[in-house]
């Protein structure tokens, strides 16, 4: 059975067309400096243009002969001219009706298959597209970008499109985040040896090119392995990264893709640099820690003299007191000054009224006009 198939698989290929190769000299023909006309080649026929219907396609439908015509090819290896003597073997031991079974059956695959190998001519009397029967081929750009008042304008589908991520936040919060609870773990302060604190950025799943970026920051002083020479050596091998003023060394990387990748790398530039300044050939004690870098931050501080202590509170205290008894002294005597009463005596005298100036608008002939059009202003003392 597996030699009928192996001839029937054979027999399949003759579905496939074979390229002959022509021995004409091809021998392109000189182009002229203008034409219009495709380039043709000396000895190669111009096929001619037939109808789609009319073209056929004749292959030998029967395995046992396709065997035997490749047989008498001699341009056969000798592996592969065995393998077509033993399926031909087998082919001519397989029943007349099977032989006449697969031959019907290769016929019609070939029939079906036949109109998914006919060659598509292409038109050259036509424009545009213009004969072409599959519409969804052809595009039509006249009047896309018209608005005919049946849709709203982009600015309203961006702010749909970001009322849509809002609600698309909104059901993650609620039906996909508290699924992460059981996830969570309880909070463990850094103990100690934990030096290095390192900051991560990301943007909630989005790719960004900042979040790769890892930054670590420590201070020198919480290695405890090291001595005071050696920290004030590693704050110099530190440079501007170092801020005197925080007491802290703060370094990021983002020259790799990943942020494991910048993480570790941080983490081998911190080993070196405490390897470095255990190094005791040079302690850089001749070398002064250089903060030029950094730019000192004025604190305003309050002054301390100015601060209410309990002994200034209490001489504020008498100070109020003996004002008051003064004012009560001359409140006794009439010599006690009310500013208020004053002004109200000033006022009910009339005398301000008599001091002032009233503008009197005065027309032609010495007239008073009404509300001062079109006169000049006299200013007279009642």
């Amino acid at each position: 059975m597996a030699s009928s198939a192996n001839a029937l698989r054979l027999g399949l290929r003759t579905c496939s067309r074979q390229t002959q190769t022509s021995s004409l000299r091809i021998a392109a023909i000189q182009r002229r400096a203008l034409s219009a006309t495709a380039t043709r080649c000396e000895g190669v026929p111009v096929p001619k243009r037939e109808d789609d219907a009319k073209l056929e396609f004749t292959r030998p439908y029967n395995p046992g002969e396709f065997l035997s015509e490749k047989l008498r090819s001699d341009d056969l290896p000798d592996w592969e001219r065995e393998r077509y003597e033993r399926a031909l073997t087998s082919w001519e031991q397989t029943p007349a009706d099977l032989k006449r079974g697969w031959s019907t059956m290769i016929r019609d695959i070939e029939q079906a298959a036949a109109p998914l190998r006919r060659v598509v001519m292409p038109k050259r009397s036509t424009f545009w597209y213009e004969e072409e029967k599959d519409t969804d081929i052809i595009t039509n750009e006249d009047g896309e970008d018209d608005f005919h008042e049946n849709d709203i304008m982009s600015l309203g589908h961006g702010k749909l499109e970001e009322h849509r991520e809002f609600r698309e936040y909104a059901r993650i919060a609620v039906w996909e985040m508290p699924l992460l609870s059981k996830y969570a773990k309880p909070f463990v302060p850094p103990t100690s040896e934990e030096v290095l604190r390192f900051r991560y950025t990301t943007y909630m799943g989005e790719f960004h090119p900042a979040d790769r970026k890892v930054v670590v920051e420590f201070c020198p002083k919480d290695l405890r392995d090291l001595t005071e020479v050696q920290q004030r050596k590693l704050m110099k091998l530190a440079g501007p990264r170092y801020n005197p003023e925080k007491d802290i060394i703060k370094m990021s990387c983002e020259k790799f893709e990943h942020q494991a990748q910048n993480k570790r790398y941080l983490g081998d530039l911190i080993e070196k640099m405490i390897a470095a300044a255990k190094d005791p050939k040079d302690t850089f004690e001749d070398i002064p820690l250089d903060t030029r870098h950094h730019t000192f931050s004025k604190k305003i501080s309050f002054p301390k003299d100015w601060l209410l202590t309990e002994e200034r509170k209490k001489e504020l205290e008498a100070a109020r007191q003996q004002a008051l008894l003064k004012d009560a002294e001359k409140v006794v005597q009439g010599a006690l000054v009310d500013g208020a009463d004053i002004v109200r005596q000033y006022l009910e005298s009339g005398a301000a009224e008599a001091l002032h100036a009233v503008p009197v608008m005065a027309g032609r002939g010495g007239k008073a006009l009404p509300g001062g059009k079109g006169g000049k202003t006299q200013r007279i003392k009642r």
